[in-house]
């Protein structure tokens, strides 16, 4: 494959302006969701008076004002929790120095977005960084690592007959608990445990531990910068819940941030890990390799691009050009396309169908090759969702 260079270059230099961030567009992306998520929010207020006020007029019974009141606040949860993920991402692109030419801008407006939505901005910007210089690297990228056959103290391939119930045997059931337990809880365990990211670092690793190995001694200012933005954002938000209630609270901010955990681990769950994806050790691991090494997805149709800003649609050209706005990716997806050829991967498949497809068949990787692949519970190479 080519080098890094070398594609940009074959993108010929008209097409190089995709590379430059337009404070002008990126601000008027910004100043739209921030309207979205006021307007919700201003909308939702209306829901007890609009559910009491019908309630009397239409006479209705004990049940049926529960059912509008669910489904009124399950609208909302649902919008709400896509416009809080939209101004997640665009904290993202912060983080890249893609929403704007002057690193300060990105880095005071990625602090403000990714605080109110209990994220580390400094911390994890560094360490996401670093995984998009390591992409698909399992010595040094930074999540979604596969766990190993021995890991899981699974027998090698010449001791066994394929079949590993006892290791994988899950009900149905189990398997959907611990799928909503990993939408739910994974991006904070990631950030508080290391769960998912490298497995060479020591075992109490965490994104807000400035001594942490996952920092070097030049970002521990930012990390502790983070940390105090993190525990501001706490006591405001215990605050809230002291004067107006935490119900309240809950059903305003708690619900919808808890969306944008399941968004964000969601979509970034399956750009890494799928069956055709592979993971590299290092003998031949390299940064273009890596940064093919992923997927784009027709995520939630139009809701996806509108709200989410492309973030799955045009994935595969982040990780070759971070710092490029988000609003250039479709264009330039064209001609990295083109360029990259059968190494350019896409997928039209229904996103929540791919989810239960990956998590039940992406199970381990091999100790051996330097080219891997996962393996499903049979510890055969594990297939891809039939279209």
């Amino acid at each position: 494959m080519y080098r890094a260079k070398t594609i940009w270059r074959m993108l010929s230099p008209k097409r190089s302006q995709h590379r430059i961030s337009n404070i002008f567009i990126s601000s008027a992306y910004l100043l739209r969701d921030i309207c979205l998520v006021s307007t919700f929010f201003l909308l939702a207020t209306r829901i007890e008076p609009f559910v009491a006020r019908i309630t009397v007029t239409l006479e209705l019974g004990s049940y049926r004002p529960v059912l509008v009141r669910l489904t009124l606040w399950s609208v909302y949860w649902w919008f709400q929790g896509l416009a809080f993920t939209g101004l997640w991402v665009i904290g993202h692109e912060c983080g890249h120095g893609a929403f704007s030419s002057n690193k300060y801008i990105c880095d005071i407006l990625g602090s403000l977005l990714h605080t109110a939505l209990l994220t580390p901005y400094w911390s994890w910007k560094y360490v996401h960084r670093r995984h998009h210089s390591n992409h698909a690297s399992l010595e040094h990228d930074e999540v979604y690592i596969p766990r190993t056959r021995s890991e899981l103290g699974l027998p090698q391939p010449r001791h066994d007959d394929g079949h590993f119930e006892e290791y994988f045997g899950d009900t149905p059931i189990y398997t959907m608990f611990m799928l909503v337990r990993q939408q739910v809880l994974a991006f904070p365990a990631y950030l508080w445990f290391n769960v998912s990211g490298q497995k060479s670092y020591p075992r109490w690793s965490n994104h807000f531990n400035p001594h942490s190995v996952m920092f070097s001694d030049d970002q521990r200012l930012g990390v502790i910068l983070s940390d105090m933005a993190m525990i501001s954002m706490t006591l405001l938000i215990s605050h809230f819940c002291t004067t107006f209630g935490w119900l309240q609270v809950l059903k305003f901010y708690g619900i919808p941030w808890l969306a944008v955990n399941h968004w964000f681990v969601m979509i970034t769950y399956l750009h890494h890990s799928d069956p055709i994806l592979p993971h590299y050790r290092k003998g031949v691991w390299n940064f273009q390799r890596g940064a093919a090494a992923t997927i784009d997805r027709d995520f939630l149709g139009w809701q996806g691009r509108f709200f989410l800003h492309d973030v799955a649609h045009f994935h595969v050209v982040h990780h070759f050009f971070p710092k490029m706005p988000w609003y250039h990716g479709e264009a330039a997806t064209g001609y990295l396309r083109h360029v990259l050829g059968p190494h350019y991967h896409r997928s039209s498949l229904p996103v929540f169908k791919v989810l239960w497809h990956n998590y039940t068949v992406c199970q381990f990787i091999d100790d051996e090759d330097d080219v891997v692949f996962y393996r499903d519970r049979l510890g055969k190479l594990a297939k891809p969702l039939a279209s």
